[in-house]
This record gives C-alpha cells, structure tokens and sequence, in this order.
C-alpha cells in the first residue's frame, strides 16, 4: 500500500472481453480519480507485430517504449489523488520489469472463460491462450505476490453484475479506499480517457449508464474452441480460489 501523503494508485489486470470497461467507468467516477486505459497496448502492438484492428492508430496514441509508459504511471502525483489503471495482462511481455507495480494496489477482475472465448470470438476470428490473457494473468498474479509479499486481491466479474453495490463495497474495502455510490453509474457516450480503439470495441459500454444486469446464458462453444477453454480452466480456477 502507499503512504497517507501519496497518491494512490490501482492496478486493475484483466483479460479481454471482461467488464474492464465498465469498471473503468465506475472508478473514473470518483472524483478525484483518474482513469487510464491500457496504456501498454501501442508497446505490445509495436513489440509483437500483431495487426489487431486499428493497429496503426493505436501505436501512433501511446508511446511504444514500455519503460516510458511505466515512468509516466508512476510520475509525481497530487497527494490524495487516485489513479485507475486498466491493464490488458497479454499487454505485458515478458521483458517487462513488474517492479514498478510495488507501490500500486493490484487487483485482478476474473470472468469466467467461456464467455470470455465466446465474446472474443464474435469479435475477431483469431484467438489464443496468449490472447486470451488468464495465462498471463496468473504469472503477472504470481509475480507482484512474490514482489510485494502480499496476495493481490480477485474479484469476478459475474459477482459484480448480480450485485454491483455489495460487491464494489468489498472491493473498495479490500483496496483500502472509501466506498462511493456514484461508482454504481456513469455519463452515457464516450470518455476523455477512452483509448483511440473505442470506436472498435465500447460500443455497449458507451450505451451503457451502469453495470448491465447479470444474464444467465447457455453459452455453446464451436468445437473447435473447446480445447482453448480446457486449457484456460487451471488458471482460472486457481486465480478464483483468491477472490473476495
């Protein structure tokens, strides 16, 4: 945790195809917080070569120097002022020295992933472990435990949708941070702090006023897809054994 005269700075660590938007909406309604949203991707684009749509305009957003982008977050800030980092885990490449997280409070959003592939696969046609980011999200979970000495806190995205007050009430409480009600809801439309692959990917969040409710759906996965998931579960799972 940082010092009483510090600014605070929140770590959240999701896969794609999460509430992460969301929750960035909800966090950057707090007043005196500051949302940022992935700002590693023009470094991960840049550095894997990946023509993920937009690609191009992406990398010329965002420095592409992960180093650069690790000063910036963790850059001088006002005392009592909070900073929402929303991360993409398949964003950090192993070349990444995790230790400028030390100070920051890490929390790690989980969904279930077979919704997770079943989203992702709607919106693009290639699709893998690495893409998928529970993998990673484990390592990275693993690396800043190792870091800190303390285990990061986890929460499920499921949890949130079907009880949004109580569980942002938690969340808060184990972030060490008061809780807000105005986190339940938000502006429609898009954000200053939106990323230039908005018009790509936020089309529901950007309809959205609040956290949408919770759908119980029988998701059906093309044969093809059912491998990816086996191969997902033993990283969720062992990532859901943490959360609050």
């Amino acid at each position: 945790m940082t010092g009483k005269d510090e600014a605070i700075r929140i770590s959240m660590w999701s896969g794609p195809r999460n509430i992460s938007t969301a929750m960035m909406r909800s966090f950057g309604s707090r007043p005196e917080c500051q949302a940022v949203d992935e700002p590693f991707y023009a470094y991960y684009l840049a550095t894997s070569g990946l023509k993920h749509p937009m690609y191009k305009e992406v990398i010329a957003s965002q420095p592409t120097d992960w180093k650069v982008v690790a000063g910036d977050l963790n850059a001088s800030r006002p005392a009592g002022s909070m900073l929402y980092i929303k991360h993409m885990t398949h964003h950090m490449l192993p070349e990444v020295d995790l230790g400028f997280l030390v100070k920051h409070r890490n929390c790690f959003l989980i969904r279930d992933p077979k919704r997770v592939i079943a989203s992702y696969a709607a919106k693009w046609d290639r699709i893998s472990t690495e893409d998928i980011g529970i993998k990673r999200q484990l390592e990275i979970f693993r690396a800043i435990e190792k870091l800190t000495g303390q285990t990061p806190v986890v929460v499920e995205a499921e949890d949130i949708l079907k009880n949004p007050a109580e569980m942002l009430k938690k969340l808060c409480n184990a972030l060490d941070i008061p809780w807000q009600q105005r986190m339940l809801g938000w502006p429609k439309g898009r954000r200053p702090e939106d990323g230039i692959w908005a018009e790509h990917w936020y089309a529901s969040v950007e309809d959205s006023t609040g956290f949408a409710p919770y759908e119980e759906r029988d998701i059906v996965l093309k044969p093809e897809l059912e491998g990816l998931l086996a191969e997902q579960l033993p990283y969720f799972e062992a990532l859901r054994s943490h959360k609050i």
